[in-house]
């Protein structure tokens, strides 16, 4: 950040007033305490910059004269923490904001800090105290229902446009890691076409071209800086609950989306027990099946709800069983019961991608990542339940997130011994 040019851009929106894409608010403060501008009101302000094509709060000036009041040096840092609280805790789904410190003199020729808040054009549709506002020149409005409506089919939370198509903002080429884009190309075809064919990239506001939420999913080096909890969670316990203390171990995968699987497919493999019996020869019984965990796994990363941003995918193992938490509710009309017999994909993209581009983990005995022959879950049930004699279980855990549950093998419950 060029923070003279910033400064002069600040001097400039003071003499000009707020429009569409300023807004000003000074603080006062009570001890250490922040007592106006009320906490609300600024949630409402940065849902609407988000809501709408973005925009800046610059904190430390009046918004009705305009005067450059500042913010005290020793509670800059209070403010700050202040802001980036409301923006994660009083908005749903939180909004991602970058602040920034420029002085400019005020009328007397004092130098006076200001925090500039940048909110960027969201991909999501975010309330604040259970309301939706836009930008409407210098103010903000509550949504009517219906441009409420157009605004949620517009950013594909209606599901009538895919999520995984639609453009990233702040992103561009530029974050693409080029060894990841290789298996995509031919020769023949310029880059930026296939890129756009392959639906890795779109076209954002003012036509530019943004990285797609597929795009940042598989050619980022880390989806989570643009997506929020797009990365797996693993945990090993030593006991059947979940408690801290007795954490085995534990890992986060956080790079493209085929690392994230292979990421956590091995920490499953390293982490799982295999008992053995002679009977006389050595029978060796793994707690899972390879095949099915890795299925597993792949269906959580193919068809969880990206859009939802304050869930991760969750695998947590325990002495008795794993646990796959997919943040999302069932997609369309597919039921529990459903799930064998029906395949609904939420991600169309993501997984005509995943499918024709990508080897699957030799270990899972399978070649493609996903083969879209519709044998995933039959797979994850039907070799669970040979392998442990209990039947995998899947419920909603929650109205947003799929819970499944594979119960493992041991010799004991399996009724393998060693002969005496």
């Amino acid at each position: 950040m060029d923070r003279e040019k910033l400064a002069r851009d600040i001097l400039y929106y003071i003499r000009l007033g707020e429009d569409s894409s300023i807004e000003f608010k000074s603080v006062r403060f009570e001890g250490n305490s922040i007592v106006e501008p009320n906490k609300e009101k600024i949630a409402h302000e940065l849902a609407a910059f988000a809501n709408g094509k973005g925009g800046r709060l610059i904190v430390g000036v009046e918004d009705k004269t305009r005067a450059v009041v500042g913010v005290e040096p020793e509670l800059v840092s209070k403010t700050e923490e202040w802001l980036v609280n409301i923006s994660q805790q009083s908005i749903h789904p939180p909004v991602d904001i970058g602040t920034h410190l420029v002085q400019i003199p005020n009328a007397e020729g004092e130098l006076k800090t200001l925090i500039v808040v940048d909110i960027q054009r969201s991909i999501m549709v975010h309330s604040s105290a259970g309301r939706y506002y836009q930008r409407v020149g210098s103010t903000k409005q509550e949504m009517k229902p219906e441009v409420l409506a157009r605004l949620f089919q517009q950013r594909s939370q209606s599901r009538l446009i895919r999520f995984d198509e639609i453009a990233v903002p702040r992103t561009s080429l530029a974050e693409i890691d080029a060894s990841l884009k290789q298996r995509f190309l031919k020769t023949e075809t310029p880059e930026r076409d296939q890129l756009y064919k392959l639906h890795l990239t779109a076209n954002g506001d003012d036509d530019e071209t943004n990285l797609s939420v597929t795009g940042v999913l598989l050619l980022t080096a880390d989806p989570s800086q643009w997506l929020r909890n797009a990365y797996i969670q693993c945990v090993a316990y030593i006991g059947s609950e979940r408690y801290a203390e007795h954490q085995l171990d534990a890992a986060d995968y956080t790079g493209p989306l085929d690392q994230q699987i292979n990421g956590a497919f091995e920490f499953v493999r390293k982490n799982m027990r295999i008992e053995a019996v002679k009977r006389p020869g050595r029978i060796d019984i793994p707690q899972y099946h390879l095949g099915a965990i890795y299925e597993a796994i792949v269906n959580a990363v193919a068809h969880r709800d990206y859009s939802i941003t304050g869930s991760k995918i969750r695998v947590h193992m325990f002495a008795d069983r794993i646990e796959i938490f997919t943040p999302g509710a069932l997609p369309n009309s597919l039921t529990i019961d459903g799930l064998m017999e029906n395949t609904v994909t939420r991600n169309e993209t993501i997984v005509n991608l995943l499918s024709r581009y990508y080897q699957a983990n030799p270990t899972a005995g399978k070649q493609a990542l996903i083969e879209r022959r519709g044998e995933g879950v039959p797979t994850i049930i039907g070799e669970s339940q040979k392998l442990s004699l209990q039947l995998p279980e899947y419920r909603m855990s929650s109205d947003q997130e799929l819970l499944l549950t594979i119960y493992a093998a041991n010799k004991e419950k399996n009724g393998l011994t060693d002969l005496q």
